[in-house]
C-alpha cells in the first residue's frame, strides 16, 4: 500500500529560488527510503513538504491510505534547554493532552528504547551530541498514540554532526525501531554509504532545482557495513550520484 505520493510537486522561495521541479516518487507502507543528493539539491524541502511543514507551489502530495502519523527529527536536536530529559521527550503527549501520568510512563519508555534508560532527569547541557540525538528519537516516538493510523518518521540528517561510531550506534538502533515498530521511513542523506546500509530503496536527487534521477532498489543481505552486498550498493549508488550531477 502506497504511503506517501508526491506527484510533479515544484517548490519556489521567495527569494526566487527553485528548490523543487517535477519531483515524484512513492513510498510504501513499512519502507525504508533514503532520499539522497548533493547539498542544496532540495533534500529537506521536499522532506518539509512531506511532513506538511510547507505547501508545494505545483504538484500534488498525497497519502492515498489516509494521512499518517508524522514526527520529524531534525539536523539539529532542538530540545529546550531549560527542561529535562523526560520533559523534551513527552512535550508531543503533553501538546496532545495526554494525561502526565501516562505521558511520563510513555516518554520513559521511549527513553529506554532510545538507549537513555536512567538519563531521565539530565538537562540538554549535560547530555553529549548522541545522546541528544537519541532524545530527540525517543521524542519522535512519543509522537506516535494513535495504534490504528500508519506511522511515517522524517528524518533531515540527524547523523550529520555526529562522530563515525555514535552515528553507526544510532544508525542501528533507528533500523531496530523501525521493524520493531513497523515505521515507514524517509531518511534525509548526504552520504552514499549510510543509504546502502540504512535503506530498502535510495532515491538520488539532481542538484537544484531537485527531482528524482534515479529509485534504485537494494537487494537484502547488507546486514553489516561491510558485507559484499552492502558495499555493492555504495557503488550504484555513488554511480547514479555522480550521473545525476554531471546530467544536471
Amino acid at each position: 500500500m502506497t504511503l506517501l505520493s508526491l506527484s510533479r510537486v515544484g517548490k519556489r522561495f521567495a527569494t526566487g529560488t527553485q528548490a523543487l521541479e517535477g519531483l515524484s516518487f512513492q513510498i510504501a507502507a513499512g519502507e525504508f527510503v533514503s532520499l539522497l543528493g548533493p547539498s542544496g539539491c532540495g533534500k529537506s524541502t521536499a522532506l518539509r513538504l512531506a511532513a506538511g511543514l510547507l505547501e508545494p507551489d505545483a504538484g500534488e502530495i498525497a497519502y492515498p491510505g489516509g494521512k499518517p502519523e508524522t514526527a520529524f527529527v531534525f539536523q539539529e536536536p532542538t530540545l529546550m534547554p531549560w527542561a529535562d530529559t523526560l520533559a523534551n521527550a513527552r512535550l508531543p503527549l503533553d501538546l496532545k493532552r495526554i494525561p502526565r501520568a501516562e505521558a511520563n510512563d510513555r516518554a520513559r519508555r521511549a527513553l529506554a528504547r532510545a538507549g537513555l534508560d536512567g538519563f531521565e532527569r539530565a538537562y540538554p547541557r549535560e547530555l553529549s551530541g548522541g545522546m541528544k540525538m537519541r532524545v530527540s528519537l525517543a521524542r519522535a516516538l512519543c509522537s506516535f498514540v494513535e495504534p490504528a493510523r500508519p506511522k511515517l518518521l522524517l528524518l533531515d540528517e540527524p547523523f550529520a554532526a555526529l562522530d563515525e561510531i555514535t552515528r553507526h550506534a544510532l544508525g542501528d538502533d533507528l533500523l531496530r525501531l523501525w521493524r520493531e515498530d513497523g515505521l515507514t521511513v524517509l531518511f534525509v542523506t548526504h552520504s552514499a554509504a549510510e543509504s546502502s546500509y540504512l535503506s530498502q530503496r535510495v532515491l538520488v536527487m539532481t542538484p537544484r532545482p531537485g527531482r528524482v534521477a534515479a529509485d534504485i532498489p537494494l537487494a537484502a543481505g547488507r546486514d553489516t557495513r561491510l558485507s559484499p552486498s552492502t558495499i555493492q550498493a555504495q557503488r550504484v549508488i555513488s554511480e547514479a550520484l555522480s550521473i545525476a550531477g554531471a546530467s544536471a
